[in-house]
C-alpha cells in the first residue's frame, strides 16, 4: 500500500469516477484506475463494483473511504498548519543557564526581534543543563564551560577569572586577597556538585593537596550570593557574574589562576528550529561570541 495509491482511491470514491479522479490529480485516467487495481490486488479486497461505466464502493470500499476522509482531512490541518508557521517563529523559547546574566543583552535584543516569542527560563548547572538539552526539556543552554561536546553546537561568549567573595565587613579592613591555603580554613560557600566553579576549584585543591570542604552548599549562584551577604563565609564566582551588590567585596585569589568560559550551546540535531537558529544568529551578531567545538 502506498500513499499514491490511497490517493487514488479516495478521490475516486470523492468524485465517482476513474476520469474525474484523474483530472483532479492531474494524471491519467490509466494511471489511476492501475493504483487502484494494485491496491485491490496487493491487499486481496474489492474496493468497487464496476457497473454500466459507474463505479459504485462495495462494502470494504465504504470503510476504507470513511478511514480515508479522515486521513486526508488531518492532511490538510497538517499543511494548513505548517503553512501558517512557515511565516512566524515559535511562540517560546525555553532558555537554561547557570547565570541569565551572559545572556541577558541577548535576550533583550531577541524580545525587540520577535516580541511574540514567550520566554522561559530556568536556572541549573552545567550538567543539568546538558541533560535538559539532551531530554528536549529545555532548547538554549548557557553553561560555565568551554568544553565541546559532539551532539552539541557551541558558541563561545565570554571567559572571566574567579574571585572571592565575603560579606562587606567579614574580613579585616584592606585584605584585599585570599590564598587557596586561606580558603581551606574559611566556611565556605560553594554551589551543588556539578556546578564547573565548584569542580575547578576542588580539582586545584587536589592537585595541591588541599582539602576544600564547604561549610554550606547551595543550590545556584544567587542563593550562594544570598547565603554569603547574610552570614560568615567566602563565596567563589567569575567576576563578570559578581555584579554591583553593596552587601559583599571581592578578593582576588592570589595564588589561583582559574577562569570561567561562559557558552551558549544546543543541540546539533535541532540547529535548523527556527527559533534556536534566531537566537544563536543574534548570540553570533553581539560581537564577543566565536564558534566552538568540532
Amino acid at each position: 500500500m502506498t500513499h499514491a495509491q490511497i490517493r487514488a482511491f479516495h478521490h475516486v470514491a470523492l468524485l465517482g469516477g476513474f476520469s474525474l479522479a484523474a483530472e483532479a490529480l492531474g494524471l491519467t485516467q490509466p494511471a489511476i484506475s492501475d493504483q487502484v487495481l494494485r491496491l485491490e490486488r496487493d491487499n486481496d479486497v474489492l474496493l468497487f463494483s464496476r457497473i454500466r461505466k459507474r463505479v459504485v464502493l462495495t462494502p470494504d470500499g465504504e470503510e476504507l473511504f470513511a478511514k480515508t476522509r479522515a486521513y486526508f482531512e488531518t492532511e490538510s490541518e497538517i499543511k494548513g498548519l505548517l503553512s501558517e508557521t512557515a511565516n512566524r517563529i515559535e511562540e517560546e523559547l525555553r532558555i537554561m543557564a547557570d547565570s541569565a546574566s551572559h545572556v541577558s543583552s541577548i535576550i533583550h535584543g531577541f524580545r525587540k526581534t520577535y516580541p511574540g516569542v514567550r520566554i522561559v527560563i530556568a536556572s541549573g548547572n552545567t550538567e543539568e543543563i546538558v541533560q535538559r538539552l539532551r531530554s528536549f526539556d529545555a532548547d538554549i543552554g548557557v553553561i560555565g564551560s568551554g568544553e565541546s561536546y559532539d551532539d552539541f553546537e557551541t558558541l563561545s561568549l565570554s571567559r572571566s577569572k574567579l574571585v572571592g567573595f565575603a560579606r562587606r565587613d567579614y574580613f579585616p579592613t584592606g585584605k584585599r586577597s585570599i590564598s587557596l591555603a586561606e580558603l581551606a580554613d574559611l566556611p565556605l560557600v560553594l554551589r551543588e556538585p556539578g556546578s564547573k566553579t565548584r569542580q575547578q576549584l576542588e580539582e586545584l585543591g587536589k592537585e595541591r593537596g588541599v582539602t576544600l570542604d564547604p561549610a554550606v552548599v547551595a543550590e545556584g549562584r544567587e542563593a550562594v550570593r544570598e547565603i554569603v551577604a547574610a552570614n560568615d563565609g567566602v563565596g567563589i564566582v567569575s567576576r563578570a557574574e559578581l555584579g554591583e551588590d553593596q552587601r559583599i567585596q571581592a578578593f582576588e585569589l592570589e595564588d589561583i589562576d582559574l577562569e570561567m568560559r561562559e557558552t551558549v550551546v544546543h543541540l546539533r540535531q535541532r540547529r535548523d528550529v527556527r527559533v534556536i537558529r534566531e537566537f544563536m544568529r543574534l548570540c553570533r551578531s553581539s560581537g564577543s561570541a566565536s564558534l566552538q567545538g568540532p
